[in-house]
């Protein structure tokens, strides 16, 4: 169950205990129970505390003296109920079961599905426990043995770690406590989680038990004595363990420091971890009914490592691709964003992209965002990587009017890229202009006008309500509840709005504002040859107060306060006629528009149903809470397997794939 190696304390000179190893078996004597000397009435418990006890105490008698807590399976599936929970834990995730003792949260998680759980702790017998039972269940999970100190994984390997079962203090020194929590943040990933389970401190002190005694089955008979330590820091236990048939088998000793929440905290705190939450206490329901000492009551807290990604190590690997992300910078300041610079939410954002490209093992990832620097780094870059994976979709220099520059700059260094090319992104930039060629090919769209920057008379052959939005951007800039008109009057103010608060200066366009489902469709791969389309999902605008448009637009996108950032994207419920049209003409469009690997579209219903492109995508969002992550999520794709996909597409379309086509649920692999 614990931690790693300490100074070795000996016992005083009077005292002769023979030496176990972790199965309980003496060394001289394997296989038989060690004839344990038991050392009568003690005075003081402290004097006989090893400093490594917890190097020897996990064997099988303590699988017996605990078996009421470690051993009760539903016990262990309420923890584990508790731990998804709290942490919100996704199948996909990495988990670390740190001092998992035998296993039973760590088995119990892959029992429940989920794929990347490892398990650590000192003892080479628990851990053979361990391994031993995942093999008899045919669970994936890795055991290993190692010191909670130095653990032996690489930075950034894990989005949670779990300390569960009392595992925490057993050092003498509480500097040693501070360098396992330092540990943890080091191996979780950017905005990673840990859970600790701790003794309540507080509570300990006050109500330890300083004797008790208990039968376990027929033939073992527990006796236990407590005592504080002499700077009142650590609870003293002694616990003396009698076989009725053999005597006393074990006369032993350990200390565990009392933490209270402030404590705890405090130590946190020095790790560099930040959002410190404590959620309750912990009793475990014993069926023996018996004295559970430190698991009588427990601190339950959570805590978020902030930090940056550890610098990528190149592996020599000559099987694996070596991509260049670009992104924007985070440096510079962003006219699209709330507050015009990169938040925290952005850098979560970021951090989430990288965790789940961590999970693509067949590549080697580099990560651009210094714009100061991005033509030098690329020149530098080009000898080394295979191509970019191009997710700036805030533009050079987060300049929006400038997303095509990143595209044109990499066409000129001839490096290949994921994505749309400038041409295809300065067409649909251009909302007109994509309305234009939508006619052209037979597509509807809504009724619209063009109002150029000198105009200050609109006229417009179609009735009320109508839409302003910019005719150049994405990311929903410009679009508030305010943009959705009912007379001249608010139209001439929605106008005035999009000029001097967003400061846009170019042409608007002027829609008929449609009344039915919102609609988003997502398409990967390159039409007609290899490709996939990602479920139709609509709007849900259900939760909205009444009275306000039903258009997601930039305060669903970007405003936490507005009843707009409520709404979510559902599966959409359509006539299939409706549905097939819509992916027909997108198909059409993605081929037209000349997109490249991954697109999106929204259309409208109108009031008699009948669909109406509003815009085209090329390099949509790639953020991991976005439209077309929850398009792929229903098509049962993780968010790093919605990213390999997209990777996978660039690959065969530069003729640089290594494997098959695009993956999906099998009822989705086929072309529509």
């Amino acid at each position: 169950m614990s931690l790693g190696e300490k100074r070795v304390a000996d016992h005083p000179q009077h005292v002769n205990i023979p030496t176990q190893n972790r199965n309980g078996n003496n060394r001289s004597n394997r296989g038989k129970v060690s004839n344990t000397k038991f050392l009568g009435c003690l005075n003081d418990l402290e004097n006989y505390v090893p400093a490594n006890w917890w190097k020897h105490i996990f064997d099988p008698i303590y699988l017996k003296t605990d078996g009421d807590v470690v051993n009760d399976p539903d016990i262990t599936r309420k923890e584990v109920d508790m731990i998804v929970d709290i942490l919100g834990l996704k199948p996909e995730d990495r988990v670390l079961d740190l001092c998992c003792g035998h296993g039973r949260h760590s088995l119990e998680l892959a029992r429940r599905g989920f794929k990347n759980v490892e398990g650590l702790d000192i003892s080479h017998y628990l851990i053979r426990r361990a391994k031993a039972q995942a093999k008899k269940e045919m669970l994936q999970v890795k055991f290993r043995v190692g010191d909670a100190r130095r653990l032996p994984y690489p930075a950034d390997s894990f989005d949670v770690v779990i300390l569960m079962g009392n595992s925490f203090g057993y050092f003498d020194n509480i500097s040693d406590d501070l360098r396992v929590l330092r540990e943890i943040r080091r191996v979780l990933r950017p905005w990673g989680k840990v859970l600790i389970d701790v003794a309540d401190g507080e509570h300990l002190k006050q109500n330890y038990q300083k004797r008790s005694w208990e039968w376990i089955g027929k033939t073992l008979f527990v006796c236990r004595e407590r005592s504080l330590s002499s700077d009142g820091n650590r609870l003293i236990s002694r616990e003396i363990v009698t076989d009725v048939r053999k005597g006393c088998i074990a006369d032993r000793f350990y200390a565990v420091r009392l933490y209270d929440r402030e404590l705890l905290k405090e130590l946190l705190r020095q790790a560099g971890f930040s959002d410190i939450l404590f959620h309750g206490d912990l009793s475990p329901d014993s069926k023996r009914g018996q004295d559970l000492g430190m698991m009588e009551r427990r601190i339950i807290a959570t805590a978020v490592v902030k930090k940056s990604w550890a610098p990528a190590r190149r592996r020599v690997n000559g099987s694996k691709l070596i991509v260049a992300v670009l992104l924007g910078d985070p440096s510079k300041k962003d006219p699209v964003k709330p507050g015009g610079v990169f938040d925290e939410d952005d850098i979560y954002t970021i951090n989430e992209l990288r965790r789940a490209l961590s999970n693509l093992e067949d590549y080697e990832f580099i990560y651009l965002f210094n714009h100061d620097t991005l033509i030098q780094d690329l020149v530098k870059l080009k000898p080394k990587i295979d191509f970019v994976f191009n997710l700036c979709d805030e533009g050079f220099e987060n300049d929006p009017k400038k997303e095509l520059h990143i595209p044109a700059l990499l066409d000129v260094l001839k490096i290949p890229y994921t994505g749309a090319d400038p041409q295809c992104l300065a067409k649909c930039y251009d909302k007109s202009l994509v309305r234009g060629v939508a006619r052209e090919m037979g597509i509807p769209v809504p009724n619209a006008i063009f109002i150029k920057p000198e105009d200050t008379i609109f006229h417009f052959p179609f009735d009320f309500p109508v839409i302003v939005k910019p005719n150049f951007g994405d990311s929903s800039f410009g679009i508030t509840q305010n943009s959705v008109v009912y007379n001249e009057e608010q139209l001439i103010n929605a106008v005035a709005e999009l000029r001097e608060k967003f400061g846009y200066d170019k042409p608007i366009l002027v829609e008929e504002f449609l009344t039915g489902k919102d609609l988003t469709i997502g398409i990967i791969g390159n039409p007609p040859d290899d490709y996939v389309v990602l479920p139709i999902t609509e709007e849900d605008y259900s939760v909205l107060p009444g009275g306000l448009p039903h258009i997601c637009g930039y305060e669903a996108k970007w405003i936490p306060d507005s009843p707009y950032w409520n709404i979510r994207s559902v599966p959409a419920d359509l006539p299939s006629d409706v549905k097939e049209f819509i992916i027909e003409k997108s198909i059409q469009l993605f081929i037209r528009l000349e997109c490249r690997d991954y697109s999106r579209f929204d259309w409208r219903l109108d009031a008699e149903g009948n669909p109406r492109l509003l815009e085209v995508n090329p390099n949509p969002g790639w953020c991991w809470d976005g439209h077309l992550a929850k398009m792929a999520n229903y098509a049962g794709m993780s968010y790093s397997e919605m990213l390999h996909s997209i990777l996978k597409a660039a690959e065969k379309r530069l003729g640089i794939q290594r494997g098959a086509k695009i993956q999906l649920p099998t009822q989705l692999q086929s072309n529509p």
